[in-house]
């Protein structure tokens, strides 16, 4: 008998993959990557450090600081002065940014509501719950072997 949670995991990277072409081809329809889409995002329920948007999207702070330069540069954010961290500025949407993300994600709505039609939305939800759960299982395992690591 296969192994349950292998044929999962594999099956959320192919998921991933799907996922990651269809967000690159609608970030692509205007004008932008998907990095772009996700750091204008993660900004703009409230302006964050750098660092901040990087952790909350698990890349490296590097990774997030050259697409925030990007969209900076683009005119699609700014970075505004952090009161709580003066060499860690905070980074916001600009008016620009804000349109663009509207126009981006009405295009991707579009594209849920395809890939939903037919799935009922309660399994839908149970997908994500389950998913939701196995997130947390493995950051509680990472977590146990950081802790394991350090007691050494």
């Amino acid at each position: 008998m296969p192994d349950e949670m292998a044929l999962l995991v594999a099956d959320v990277y192919e998921a991933a993959g799907v996922l990651r072409r269809s967000g690159e081809a609608v970030a692509a329809a205007e004008g932008q990557t998907q990095a772009r889409w996700q750091l204008l995002s993660v900004v703009s329920d409230s302006p964050r450090s750098v660092a901040q948007a990087a952790r909350r999207l698990g890349i490296s702070r590097q990774a997030a600081q050259r697409v925030a330069n990007d969209l900076v540069h683009a005119e699609l954010a700014a970075f505004r002065p952090n009161p709580d961290h003066r060499s860690s500025p905070l980074l916001a949407l600009t008016s620009a940014g804000e349109d663009v993300l509207d126009r981006i994600t009405a295009r991707a709505a579009e594209a849920h509501e395809a890939f939903a039609r037919g799935i009922p939305p309660e399994e839908v939800r149970a997908a994500r719950a389950l998913l939701h759960r196995l997130v947390e299982r493995v950051r509680d395992h990472e977590d146990e072997g950081a802790r394991a690591r350090n007691a050494r």
